[in-house]
């Protein structure tokens, strides 16, 4: 059965990293070509489905994450990341200061993939860290929960707007319906998280090589409008480029050139090259100096590229493997709600898959001959299957990996954390899906 597959792979895992102390990169390649072998892969395919599935992961988070761990370690050599810090800890006060992380991480994260705004964000974590002397977990989860939300929940997204096109439903009002159940879902579980007991009790420190450890003065400090230009220039190109995408017909040198810049990795190497500019005086003499300081966040990112990419790997095996064709099989005879069986069937892709996009790509070609006189509106549609992709993150989810690394957990302490909280969210989710469309009935919309 596949899915017991599935879960035994997941156990062997979690022996060889925790019980063995086996390099995350290595043992999941090794429980990879296992999988591969038990689902009957051909045994002369099996080095191309890892490639494959390495290089789709490495494609998509190489360039950004580099070049955002670049950035952000320019600006924290600089100053720059400290000002911006000490300006939220005067606007909220150190009490308020994960508040001022949801807020943050909600409004930037509409428009954002996950891993791009994490990237843009978490420097400024780490410095309200070591300035406030808080923990890691209290002050940088809340806005990976937001973030989370706001990447799963939602249109632009590229889960939540391909099941919008398979759905014929509106993109414009799908985000506006699923604001009202991803801003009060994701505040509440990046508020209440950090003080459970569980979490409470960890207490990681910062990776080494991905913050500036110095206390810069008032004076060595760049101001902060140019502080915030810096951080904010990838997010308004970004957000410009979504924004064009949507509103824009058709196809022209403009557009062409708005999705360009707008694409994430040109925006952080825009921005990669702006902060030079600007903040390089600042951190040393000569183009040397800032290119140490972008070498050593280089390096601190080799290990974690290279466990997300095998993440990947693990990943493709598992959908070469026709798990998600045999779940989907199996619950086409389900007769239950559409609703549910939409973010059901979402839920048991995303935990034998990892991947959100699959889950809710297959989901929705589940649901899609259920939708049709069932008189639930679309967009609802849209938000049940997309809430549903968000639960169980766990080990064969490349998000899980950059979670784990960043926050400097071990693998058990970030299914404690992560997986958890992922799971919060979608059940908080499938609970406001309902009330909306409910909602929506009685207003006769």
């Amino acid at each position: 059965m596949p899915l017991l597959v599935v879960g035994i792979s997941v156990l062997i895992l979690l022996l060889l990293m925790t019980r063995l102390r086996l390099n995350g990169f290595a043992a999941l390649l090794l429980v990879a070509v296992g999988v591969a072998l038990v689902q009957g892969i051909p045994v002369a395919t099996i080095p191309d489905v890892l490639s494959e599935g390495i290089g789709d992961q490495i494609g998509d988070t190489m360039l950004t994450i580099g070049l955002g761990a670049m950035v952000g370690r320019v600006m924290g050599d600089s100053g720059a990341a400290q000002r911006i810090a000490g300006r939220l800890l005067d606007a909220f006060g150190p009490r308020w200061v994960q508040v001022a992380m949801v807020v943050t991480a909600m409004l930037i994260g509409v428009t954002m993939f996950y891993e791009v705004a994490f990237i843009i964000i978490v420097p400024i974590a780490f410095t309200l860290v070591r300035v406030t002397g808080a923990k890691l977990l209290w002050v940088g989860l809340p806005m990976s929960i937001a973030l989370s939300t706001m990447h799963s929940f939602l249109p632009p997204h590229p889960g939540p707007t391909a099941v919008a096109a398979t759905f014929h439903a509106s993109v414009g009002l799908t985000l506006f319906y699923g604001l009202f159940i991803a801003v009060p879902a994701g505040a509440l579980i990046a508020l209440t998280w950090p003080r459970l007991p569980f979490v409470a009790r960890l207490t990681p420190s910062i990776p080494k090589g991905l913050v500036c450890e110095r206390e810069f003065t008032e004076e060595e400090m760049p101001g902060l409008g140019w502080s915030l230009c810096v951080a904010l220039f990838p997010v308004v190109l970004i957000v410009a480029a979504a924004v064009t995408d949507m509103a824009a017909t058709g196809e022209g040198p403009l557009l062409n050139v708005v999705a360009f810049v707008g694409s994430a990795p040109i925006a952080l190497l825009l921005t990669l090259c702006l902060a030079v500019w600007a903040f390089g005086p600042r951190i040393g003499r000569s183009l040397s100096d800032v290119g140490a300081s972008c070498t050593s966040a280089a390096q601190a990112m080799a290990m974690i590229l290279l466990v997300i990419g095998a993440g990947g790997a693990f990943k493709n095996v598992l959908v070469e493997g026709g798990i998600s064709d045999y779940i989907k099989d199996a619950t086409d005879g389900w007769s239950i709600s559409p609703i549910v069986l939409a973010w059901l069937v979402a839920v048991i892709l995303r935990i034998a898959l990892g991947s959100a996009t699959v889950a809710v790509v297959t989901a929705s070609g589940v649901a899609l001959p259920l939708l049709a006189g069932s008189g639930v509106h679309p967009e609802v549609m849209v938000l049940a299957v997309a809430c549903g992709s968000i639960a169980f993150s766990h080990v064969n989810d490349p998000g899980f990996w950059l979670f784990k690394e960043y926050f400097n957990l071990s693998v058990i302490e970030a299914i404690k954390v992560r997986t958890s909280y992922t799971t919060v969210l979608a059940v908080l989710g499938l609970g406001g899906v309902l009330v909306g469309e409910w909602v929506l009935d009685v207003l006769g919309v």
